[in-house]
């Protein structure tokens, strides 16, 4: 056992399953803002921390990324970004026996080189990025991104800043939000489903999640046996837009050769083709050179245990100091 795990009992224990439950409890204490944490062994062995390194985790969470690279070498220094002021507020109180150790910045990860100028840190030597939403932002229904417990239809990350979904959807033409729907949701009823939402707003009856699934449910009829709910395509497009997700990403993307040192890693995780498409372009230039040529997928007994598991992608480059070629990848 580590010196960290003794220092911090119980933080490493594991959470409840990931989302789409119908028996989940519902999220009251930040104190619990914690999930299972995917591929956490091949990220580690990816970055490989050292003692006296320095490390940026862009996506906190529930922190299991950060605690697992202290677990490694408690000696590293760690600066992690979270958006979502409850992440931030839960990790405090989490970390705080290794403060001298982790950074907490409450920023988007698009603004990661701006935040560690300001904390007159230079290059890094490793980053961690898990795209996927935490655990307590899809379960809590006060955050709107599930409709699988009823509440307002928000989905923002941080809920102090940008417009809601609602406001989205009441902003944008019926053919923007059919656009968002199939571009981000890969959802080929786009129009009819955008039309159903629209028609639902102006009778004033879309007020809450189940609201917004029963118009969605109504343009394209219920779930079949052994399909997807015919909401999820919709919700997760609707919360990529109301998040900017993609054009945060690509701005990490861009801004990775200024934040890496050479030599050192950039762990990419995502959960979906579009994020996935994104980081394999990236890495497939100067100064990158990707680890291997396909990405990395989680073992068959994480997807057993940890159903959020399933649809992840790990890509992992290293920064180059000289000219390196293009590498194809799947």
């Amino acid at each position: 056992m580590s010196n960290l795990q003794l220092a911090l009992p119980g933080l490493l224990m594991e959470p409840d399953e990931w989302v789409w439950r119908d028996d989940f409890d519902e999220v009251t204490d930040v104190k619990r803002f914690e999930h299972a944490t995917v591929m956490r062994d091949e990220i580690v062995r990816a970055i490989a921390p050292r003692a006296g390194g320095v490390y940026v985790d862009v996506t906190f969470g529930g922190g299991g990324h950060t605690i697992a690279l202290l677990e490694v070498e408690p000696r590293a220094r760690i600066v992690a970004f979270d958006r979502d002021p409850v992440a931030i507020e839960a990790a405090r109180e989490r970390l705080a026996p290794v403060a001298d150790r982790v950074t907490l910045v409450q920023a988007p990860f698009s603004a990661v080189r701006e935040q560690l100028d300001l904390l007159g840190i230079g290059r890094v030597d490793g980053l961690v990025a898990d795209l996927g939403v935490s655990s307590p932002q899809l379960d809590d229904p006060e955050r709107g991104m599930s409709f699988r417990r009823e509440g307002p239809i928000d989905m923002r990350m941080d809920r102090e800043s940008g417009e809601t979904a609602l406001e989205l959807i009441d902003r944008l033409s019926d053919d923007e939000l059919a656009n968002v729907i199939y571009e981000y949701g890969d959802e080929r009823r786009s129009r009819r489903i955008a039309r159903s939402i629209k028609k639902a707003l102006l009778a004033h009856e879309l007020h809450t999640t189940l609201d917004l699934r029963r118009a969605i449910v109504r343009a394209v009829g219920p779930v079949r046996v052994g399909g997807i709910d015919p909401a999820t395509r919709s919700f997760q497009a609707i919360r990529i837009a109301v998040n900017g997700e993609l054009d945060q990403l690509a701005a990490l993307l861009a801004s990775l050769p200024e934040v890496v040192d050479d030599g050192g890693h950039a762990a990419i995780l995502s959960f979906q083709s579009l994020e996935d498409r994104l980081v394999k372009r990236a890495f497939a230039v100067e100064p990158w050179r990707p680890t291997t040529k396909k990405p990395q997928v989680p073992t068959d007994e994480e997807c057993a245990m940890n159903s959020r598991a399933r649809s992840a992608k790990l890509r992992v480059a290293r920064r180059e100091p000289g000219p390196v070629a293009s590498a194809e990848g799947e």
